[in-house]
């Protein structure tokens, strides 16, 4: 989950993951423009941006993912090097565009200054989308863990409902103000980590081969496989693009957000693989497909008994519900930013103790009802659907970042150009382009029909909202 900080209303910033939790500072306040302006606008340094795009990739997801990959067997460890690979390419694809134009936005900014205002919206639009679908698949896997301390993963309606109470309370901290938001936040953060770190290294002194199963226990390809399974884990790789997101207030930008956003994926890939790994090797592969908390099963098998699996449950019950308290002002934040360029409706914009509350209003109220919906179809895999659905949403502003970049080597400029560079670039940004059009393939047809459903829905509001833009200019003219 990306944490901007202040976001200026020509630049909202589409926000992401799953995937971290930090606390986010007042939301759409415009960057300063006084003397000070740089010395306040860009305070992070490289290991501060570096730091922040690895603490945004990592979060809640991380905790049901083994689980969600098992059925695919050891083939989607390889996923995880492919998955790396792509975020890299992606990760330099942001650099390049950040040296190019270093505000705060990332995606929404080179789409819009690309395209235009169609192409902004539909990357905030997206990203979204995004974030309150991550809100529903995090509360599924926090009732995971909820399990393992109070049983309520017996019944569909009675997990229904604990994940329901889990989207709701976030919700309630966040109309009661910012304030309250930060303190949640600064527990929650702290005890993400642990659990993470216990089973990532101590997981490898209890390795076990015998308990990794097959290697593509499914049949058919393994590509196929590959793919599926990689279009899963991206729901953990989310976040990749926080430091290009909050470049306006990177030291250096044009320098840092390219190698922090590389050093980041790369850091945060290492702890997922050996947490995935750790996992695989520490559960017999038959318990570890129906685990409902993977990592608490590692930790018992580990020392043995319930205490161990206890304490990482209650661990990451306390770190996911943060990510929930943190995402959902995160969500507000996109369409309230949005609604100072008139790309949003206007009730978005208006702000209560520093909280854009009909954006936390809206984005509960959706996360719930497609939380119904997923637990009325009656699929067991409720989690991996709303993941597959976010992959589809996440991709969208990915790729229109890539096209941004395309576009602007191939109109290119007269200044003069290193060759070498260009071919590299281009290189780069065909692999980054590539990359996330497979992960759409390989979300599915279902995830790929609710993502575009959702998807289309945004133009007829950007077409309402035009509509508006223009009859107000014509007003004033």
């Amino acid at each position: 989950m990306h944490v901007p900080g202040t976001v200026p209303p020509s630049a909202p910033a589409p926000q992401e993951n799953s995937a971290a939790c930090s606390p986010a500072e007042t939301p759409g306040h415009a960057a300063p423009t006084g003397p000070d302006s740089g010395r306040h606008a860009r305070r992070f340094g490289l290991p501060v941006a570096t730091a922040l795009v690895m603490g945004n990739i990592i979060g809640g997801g991380i905790f049901l993912l083994p689980a969600s990959v098992a059925p695919y067997g050891t083939v989607s460890l390889l996923a995880f090097g492919v998955l790396t690979v792509g975020a890299i390419a992606l990760a330099l694809v942001f650099g390049r565009l950040a040296e190019r134009d270093p505000r705060t936005g990332g995606p929404y900014v080179y789409a819009r200054e690309a395209f235009g205002d169609f192409a902004g919206f539909l990357a905030a639009w997206a990203y979204w989308i995004t974030t309150w679908v991550s809100n529903a698949a995090l509360a599924v896997a926090a009732v995971g863990y909820l399990d393992v301390l109070v049983p309520v993963n017996h019944h569909r309606w009675t997990a229904c409902l604990a994940a329901l109470v889990l989207q709701w309370l976030p919700a309630l901290a966040n109309f009661a103000g910012t304030r309250y938001v930060g303190a949640v936040q600064v527990v929650s953060t702290v005890l993400k980590f642990v659990p993470l770190l216990l089973v990532a290294v101590g997981g490898l002194f209890f390795f076990d081969p015998h308990n990794l199963g097959p290697f593509h226990p499914g049949g058919g390809s393994a590509v196929g496989a590959v793919s599926a399974s990689a279009a899963i884990l991206l729901f953990s790789y989310l976040g990749v693009e926080s430091a290009a997101v909050s470049a306006g207030e990177v030291k250096n930008p044009r320098r840092n957000v390219g190698r922090a956003t590389v050093i980041g994926a790369a850091g945060a890939a290492l702890v997922y693989l050996l947490g995935t790994l750790s996992v695989f090797g520490t559960v017999a592969h038959d318990r570890l497909v129906k685990s409902a908390a993977p990592f608490s099963d590692a930790v018992n098998a580990m020392f043995g008994g319930s205490w161990g699996g206890w304490a990482v449950a209650l661990a990451a019950l306390v770190s996911m519900t943060g990510c929930l308290n943190g995402w959902t002002l995160l969500s507000a934040q996109t369409p309230y930013a949005a609604a100072q360029d008139g790309l949003f409706p206007a009730a978005f914009a208006r702000r209560r103790r520093g909280v854009p509350t009909v954006g936390v209003a809206v984005t509960v109220v959706l996360a719930s009802l497609l939380t119904v919906y997923n637990y009325a179809s009656g699929s067991g895999k409720v989690f991996q659907v709303l993941v597959l659905v976010t992959t589809f949403t996440a991709t969208v502003p990915y790729l229109l970042a890539t096209a941004a970049q395309i576009f602007h080597l191939v109109a290119g400029r007269r200044e003069r150009v290193d060759r070498r560079r260009l071919a590299r670039d281009a290189v780069v940004a065909a692999i980054a382009a590539g990359f996330s059009l497979w992960l759409v393939a390989g979300a599915g047809y279902a995830a790929v029909y609710q993502g575009v459903l959702f998807l289309f829905a945004g133009v007829l509001v950007y077409a309402v909202m035009a509509a508006r833009q223009r009859s107000a200019a014509g007003t004033s003219g």
